[in-house]
């Protein structure tokens, strides 16, 4: 027994000098500025002569017409400009803000999958996983209330833009040492300048770019676009059927507007809602999302409603990456809506209950197949949004 006990004392002071010069290594490895530059003098963004154009889109008639603009919480006081967003899409993708440059932001919302993560929860920068879904950043200018995350805990773009940066989990930093870090770079001296008007680089500048590029994510390039343009001003979008679309996705098309309701909340034509909703995912939510945040228990089981704009690329979805398709999705809101006691209106019948749509197999394929006239392949493939280390 004394043998046992003394080999056990020993291999826990062993354990104990491993991880502690673990600990020192990474820290040694990642933190001093002359190792991040050997690391990283490779690592230069390619960058057009004449910046892209992030601050002047021409979009469809449809997508600038007051109701949409109404939707817009971009601040007065940072506005889009080509140069700010040039800086951000860098800071973006750019894994040295993260504590041992492994993870960017771009790694947990990825332009092929509408800037969401195909994996039900995103992993950290020492493999560690989040507790949510990554949600799609499309149309994240489109949102009324500004707020950001599932939770809706922080109140602007530019507040969330941090969030990740020092989280524990995700990118295990300080703005502090991501300032100091990035003062080691050299390329980000003159993107500073050219964005703001001098070198200096701080916490702020890094915030305010980050949420110019991810507001410059904007989605109008779909096949919904090219039929919706096509009407003209006097045909309702939800009851004509659309020239490009085949009759499966004009019959998705009219549950989506009229029989499903599904507009409701994700209002045309940026498919934004204005605020968070209780889609009845549980009668009892584990995650209570804008409740836990608030405190208040008539926000429990409320969340942040994403676009549906680029939703075929954005798999899985819900806040807890439960649905693996759309047509998982589909027939959560047919038939298994559950009557929590904060389930939001729109998804309750005249008796306060859960609505069923009792859909067809057809008609549920067919709304299934309207939701993919979202998707954006031209925003998947511009080179403003892509990585510029590559």
């Amino acid at each position: 027994m004394k043998f046992n006990l003394i080999r056990t004392i020993l291999a826990l002071f062993v354990f104990g000098i491993v991880v502690s010069c673990q600990k020192e290594t990474l820290q040694t490895e990642f933190s001093t500025p002359s190792n991040q530059n050997a690391r990283l003098a490779a690592l230069t963004p390619t960058l057009p002569a004449t910046p892209f154009n992030y601050a002047s889109v021409t979009l469809p008639a449809h997508l600038n017409t007051p109701q949409v603009r109404n939707q817009i919480n971009t601040p007065n006081n940072n506005p889009i400009t080509n140069q700010g967003a040039t800086l951000g899409r860098v800071l973006f993708y750019d894994k040295s803000l993260s504590f041992n440059n492994t993870t960017a932001c771009a790694s947990c919302h990825q332009q092929a999958n509408s800037f969401s993560d195909p994996l039900k929860f995103s992993k950290g920068f020492v493999g560690g996983l989040t507790t949510r879904n990554s949600m799609s950043l499309l149309n994240a200018m489109y949102y009324p209330n500004g707020r950001f995350f599932w939770d809706e805990r922080s109140a602007s773009a530019e507040a969330q833009a941090s969030r990740p940066i020092v989280h524990p989990v995700e990118m295990g930093m300080t703005m502090p040492s991501v300032v100091a870090k990035l003062k080691t770079l050299p390329y980000y001296t003159g993107l500073f300048q050219n964005a703001y008007g001098s070198p200096t680089i701080d916490s702020a500048r890094i915030v305010r770019s980050l949420a110019q590029f991810i507001r410059s994510m904007v989605s109008y390039r779909t096949k919904y676009d090219t039929g919706r343009a096509a009407l003209t001003n006097n045909q309702n979008p939800g009851n004509t059927n659309f020239a490009n679309f085949t009759a499966e996705e004009n019959q998705g098309k009219q549950l989506f507007f009229n029989q499903g309701n599904c507009s409701n909340c994700h209002v045309a034509e940026t498919f934004s809602a204005p605020g968070a909703r209780n889609n009845g995912l549980d009668l009892v939510f584990i995650d209570n999302g804008v409740g836990a945040n608030t405190g208040n228990p008539t926000q429990n089981g409320l969340f942040k409603v994403p676009s549906l704009r680029g939703i075929e690329k954005s798999a899985p979805y819900m806040h807890d990456g439960r649905f693996a398709t759309l047509e998982q999705v589909v027939e959560h809101y047919n038939s298994q809506v559950k009557p929590h006691v904060n389930l939001s209106p729109q998804l309750r019948g005249n008796n306060g209950q859960p609505r069923r749509l009792n859909l067809s197999p057809a008609q549920k394929n067919a709304l299934v197949a309207f939701m993919k006239t979202l998707t954006d392949t031209g925003i998947a493939a511009d080179a403003k949004f892509s990585d510029p280390f590559k």
